[in-house]
């Protein structure tokens, strides 16, 4: 622990929004570093269990003003504390929370314990440079450097962690789910993945579908949800070629086969066609268009977090 500054001048921290987006973060961050100060905390050490991964982050801006989560909820308002004590003295600092730290009346209910680094922001143009590439839906890195009290940006990394004596942590776009067909299903999978944040797309019958060349990146997951094989097949064409994050598509394991068929008539082979998940979703078989939605928005959250975590 630092020296500890003037306690009078202290303002009292005060969540400004409930999201864990780290582009929102982010973004809270550099604007606060921009209008009077500002201090990002980073979760970069987990003893046991704990409720977010490593990278996570809190933006804490000079005024009290906080976002972000390195835990469930539980620690937040002491580290934002703890970061308002780093912009007071001007010097980063590491701070133990939970196992193994000397705030004994501070507990993470999962039992374990969590270290994190806060920097006290001095130029926000590592973090523009992040919110630029996601922006280009592009991924990218920071790296923290503690003992030179540093942030760069940097190429990103697999995931995030220590690299010698530095932590890096590394930042994707948001999930894109482009969906295919108009049906209550599509409408209710649409809904639900804008609720989860996801960034959607609804492809309607008759659009042209060579528009998603440029819309499919690794980051995209594509869900057909037609009830006719024909209307789905040059949409299936384009999604194979743009190697997605996921592909699923509606119908029984019958009309699947009918499904596979078709496109390996039109060059696809074994490996390429294995990718599409079919019936589509994590649960099934799904007897109502909210259920499909559920399963299909779960199903694509686990596929990106088993690619990507």
């Amino acid at each position: 622990m630092l020296d500890t500054p003037n306690r009078k001048s202290w303002p009292a921290p005060a969540r400004s929004t409930a999201s864990d987006d780290p582009a929102e973060i982010l973004g809270f961050a550099a604007d606060a570093c921009e209008d009077g100060g500002a201090a990002i905390a980073t979760l970069v050490d987990i003893r046991g269990g704990a409720a977010r991964a490593l990278g996570s982050h809190v933006a804490v801006a000079a005024d009290g003003r906080f976002c972000g989560y390195v835990s469930g909820g539980c620690v937040e308002a002491a580290v934002a504390s703890e970061a308002l004590l780093a912009l007071e003295a001007g010097r980063d600092r590491m701070v133990m929370f939970g196992e193994g730290s000397p705030f004994f009346d501070i507990v993470l209910p999962c039992g374990g314990g969590v270290t994190v680094a806060i920097h006290v922001l001095r130029d926000a143009a590592p973090i523009r440079h992040v919110l630029s590439c996601l922006r280009q839906r592009q991924p990218a890195g920071l790296t923290y450097s503690p003992g030179a009290g540093r942030l760069v940006a940097n190429d990103p990394v697999v995931r995030a962690g220590w690299q010698g004596d530095a932590f890096a942590t590394v930042y994707r776009p948001a999930t894109r789910l482009v969906v295919s067909g108009q049906s209550n299903e599509a409408d209710m999978v649409c809904g639900i993945a804008e609720a989860a944040g996801f960034d959607v797309v609804n492809l309607r019958p008759g659009e042209d579908v060579q528009r998603l060349s440029g819309l499919i990146d690794p980051f995209t997951a594509v869900a057909l949800l037609h009830h006719d094989i024909d209307k789905e097949l040059d949409v299936l064409d384009a999604a194979l070629r743009a190697e997605p994050l996921y592909i699923g598509a509606l119908g029984s394991a019958r009309t699947h086969r009918r499904r596979l068929d078709r496109l390996a008539a039109r060059g696809w082979d074994k490996d390429a066609l294995s990718r599409i998940k079919a019936p589509i979703g994590m649960f099934g078989p799904a007897r109502d268009a909210s259920s499909l939605a559920l399963s299909v928005v779960a199903d694509v959250a686990a596929s990106r977090l088993q690619t990507y975590a």
